[in-house]
C-alpha cells in the first residue's frame, strides 16, 4: 500500500500511548497535524477506552471542530462539541455484583456518564485508578441496578492467582474485557461493544468504506480496531500481540511514530488531492 494508490478518507486514533503521552500531553506537532487533516476534509475520530469525561480532556486539548468520538472501548459514540450521544451500549451488572460480593477485596467502579464514577468502596490513594469527575461511594445494590457502559474492577491486595479465580466467576464470555498486566485491574464493556464496532458505526454514518479507514493504536483493546480498519497501524512500543494484528508497525510514541505514519499520507497541511474541504 503506497501513497500513490491509496489515501485514508477517515483517520481513527487511540488516545493514551498513541497521541497522548504519559504526561497527559499531545505533542504540539502531532496535534497540529491532526487538526490540519481535519481541516483538509478528512475526519479525525478519537477511539479510546477512556470514559467520556477523560476523553473530553483529550478532545479539548486537541481542539478539533465538532467531530465524532468513540469512548468506553466502543460502548459509547458521540459528537462533540456540543455533546450529543449517538449510541450507548450497556450491560447487566447483576452477575458482576454477585461475584464482587464473594470477593470483598474487589473494588468496583461504574461510570456515571458525564459526572464521574460510582464505586463500591473508597479508592485507596496512589492506586491504578485514575478516574475523572466526582467519585461517589454507593451500595452494591445500587450498582447492580445501574446500566453501565464501562466497569472497572480492582483488587489491590489479592495475588494474581486469587484475582484470576475471581475473574473465573464473571460472565466474561458475554462481555468485552481487558486486564492490566501491571496489577489486578479488569476493564469490562458490553459484549456488543468494541472499538471496531464503534469505528464501524462512525464510518457508516460518514459514508466511508472500511477499506478507506486508517486506525492507529498501541493497546490490547486496539486489536479488533486495527484489524477492522483498511490500514491498521501499531506503535513500536505496543505489545507483540497488537503488532501482530496490525498491517504495519510504526516507530515508538517517543520517537514520533504516530506523526510519521500520518506524514506518509498527509505530507502537507493544505487541501488534499481529491478531497473537498
Amino acid at each position: 500500500m503506497t501513497a500513490g494508490d491509496w489515501r485514508p478518507r477517515l483517520v481513527a486514533v487511540d488516545a493514551d500511548g498513541t497521541i497522548l503521552g504519559a504526561d497527559e500531553e499531545i505533542p504540539a506537532g502531532l496535534a497540529a497535524k491532526l487538526r490540519a487533516i481535519e481541516a483538509a476534509g478528512v475526519p479525525v475520530v478519537l477511539v479510546t477506552g477512556r470514559s467520556w469525561l477523560s476523553a473530553q480532556l483529550v478532545l479539548d486539548q486537541l481542539g478539533l471542530p465538532p467531530s465524532y468520538c468513540v469512548c468506553n472501548n466502543g460502548a459509547t459514540v458521540m459528537t462533540y462539541p456540543p455533546l450529543a450521544i449517538l449510541r450507548q451500549e450497556t450491560m447487566d451488572l447483576a452477575p458482576v455484583v454477585a461475584a464482587v460480593r464473594r470477593h470483598p477485596g474487589v473494588i468496583m467502579a461504574v461510570e456515571a456518564f458525564g459526572e464521574g464514577y460510582l464505586v463500591s468502596q473508597p479508592l485507596p490513594p496512589g492506586g491504578l485508578f485514575e478516574l475523572h469527575g466526582e467519585i461517589t461511594v454507593v451500595s452494591l445494590e445500587e450498582l447492580a441496578s445501574t446500566p453501565a457502559a464501562r466497569v472497572l474492577l480492582w483488587d489491590p491486595h489479592a495475588s494474581r492467582t486469587q484475582f484470576l479465580l475471581f475473574m473465573a466467576e464473571l460472565p466474561l464470555k458475554d462481555l468485552q474485557w481487558w486486564i492490566d498486566e501491571r496489577a489486578n485491574w479488569l476493564d469490562l464493556s458490553p459484549g456488543t461493544a468494541g472499538k471496531d464496532q464503534g469505528l464501524a458505526f462512525v464510518a457508516a454514518r460518514l459514508g466511508v468504506p472500511q477499506a478507506d479507514t486508517l486506525a492507529i493504536g498501541d493497546g490490547t483493546n486496539d486489536i479488533g480496531f486495527l484489524r477492522w480498519a483498511g490500514r491498521g497501524v501499531a506503535l513500536g512500543d505496543a505489545p507483540a500481540a497488537v503488532q501482530a494484528a496490525a498491517d504495519h508497525v510504526t516507530g515508538t510514541f517517543a520517537a514520533g511514530g504516530t506523526l510519521a505514519e500520518l506524514d506518509k499520507w498527509f505530507p502537507g497541511t493544505g487541501p488534499l488531492p481529491g478531497v473537498v474541504a
